[in-house]
């Protein structure tokens, strides 16, 4: 049902890369959550104010909650879908966060009310429900129709791999858990009229259920804002990628910066042999750059590092500084060695990657270094540059 969706009213919809079809999947998506809830809020607050049921009212406010995050979807994707212009260079996708957060914010703000009202009714102890057949009946069908959006929801997040789409899917089908949890409730009170707390109870509890997602999508649109790791496995494929070109060495320092779904930059340096052509060298680099952004959709920048492969010292004194790392910690790498011969002394410099979680500190580690690198050769002094590594 989504493909034909999609083929239906979004023109090149296969190609999600394009942030315009990328939008286009967005409008639709809010679109239809907004003719949905909006068929749900009605029939449920109708329903709700004819039997009286505070959990049903409930459940129709957690359905306009819905409608506004449409709304605020809309909004974004539209915004979203802007081009890059001086006080934003880098575009303007951010933004389908930022909804997704107040869209949160909503929700969290709605379940409070609502848990304030049934605490209320259970106090002043209103039992004036009175339900019928007719109510189960259009409860059942609201619990399908949000079943279906959920996984219009899921489809269209999942083809353009959105943050905001994939916590509305969420949210819908908490909605269709939550307002089983109200029919089933309805019914039971139904058979026995003298549980007149049921009802708000229940309103309670599926306020606390609207709370909880709410809460859960504060963090899940807030992630990607703060800064999320990058998928580990698309860096791997990336930096193997790299590594298959003829006169590539190695690559370190990889670095990765998202500015939205399709806005995606990383940035390493690949080392290659000092003694080749410079100008063969970047004019590999520039190749490397061009074909693995196409391949990959990102915008890729290397720092080319020209590498000494005929000192007759390097290999010895790598040998020595990974086995005294490994020692230390195993998640501890180096890169760019380089050795600089002077009339007193011989500096060797290289950088020392530290990943997140790491408990020693620098100082420990440059110290050990020191200790074991002067026992092979006492004129060696070492400079050390400590990065922090992103990429675990």
């Amino acid at each position: 049902m989504v493909t034909f969706l999609r083929k239906l009213f979004i023109k090149n919809y296969q190609n999600v890369e394009d942030e315009k079809v990328r939008e286009k999947h967005g409008v639709l998506a809010s679109i239809i959550g907004i003719v949905f809830n909006t068929i749900l809020f009605v029939i449920k607050l109708l329903i709700g104010i004819f039997t009286a049921s505070m959990s049903i009212i409930s459940d129709a406010l957690n359905n306009m909650t819905d409608f506004g995050s449409s709304i605020v979807s809309l909004l974004g994707f539209k915004l979203a879908g802007k081009d890059a212009d001086k006080e934003h260079p880098y575009g303007h996708q951010r933004i389908e966060y930022i909804t997704g957060m107040i869209t949160s914010f909503i929700i969290i703000l709605v379940a409070g009310l609502l848990i304030y009202n049934s605490v209320l009714t259970l106090v002043n102890q209103d039992s004036s429900t009175s339900y019928s057949i007719r109510a189960f009946v259009i409860l059942g069908i609201s619990i399908v129709l949000k079943l279906i959006l959920g996984f219009i929801y899921s489809g269209l997040g999942k083809a353009i791999n959105s943050v905001a789409l994939k916590a509305n899917r969420q949210d819908s089908f908490n909605d269709a858990i939550s307002t089983s949890i109200v029919l089933i409730a309805s019914i039971i009170q139904y058979f026995f009229v003298d549980l007149w707390w049921l009802d708000s109870s229940i309103s309670i509890l599926v306020a606390l259920f609207i709370l909880y997602s709410g809460i859960k999508m504060v963090k899940e649109t807030a992630s990607p804002l703060i800064g999320e790791v990058p998928d580990f496995n698309l860096i791997q494929k990336i930096v193997k990628d790299i590594k298959s070109y003829d006169g590539v060495l190695d690559v370190h320092d990889v670095m990765f910066h998202s500015y939205g779904p399709t806005k995606t930059f990383m940035m390493c340096h690949v080392e290659v042999d000092g003694y080749k052509d410079m100008f063969k060298s970047h004019d590999l680099i520039d190749n490397i750059e061009k074909e693995i952004s196409s391949k990959y959709k990102i915008l890729l920048t290397i720092h080319m590092d020209p590498v000494d492969t005929k000192s007759e010292e390097i290999p010895k004194l790598y040998e020595i500084i990974e086995k005294t790392l490994q020692n230390i910690d195993k998640n501890l790498s180096f890169h760019d060695l380089r050795v600089v011969s002077g009339p007193t002394h011989t500096n060797v410099i290289f950088d020392v990657a530290i990943p997140i979680g790491v408990k020693e500190n620098k100082l420990t580690i440059t110290k050990t270094l020191r200790a074991e690198i002067k026992k092979y050769d006492s004129k060696y002094n070492l400079v050390i540059n400590f990065d922090d590594n992103y990429i675990d």
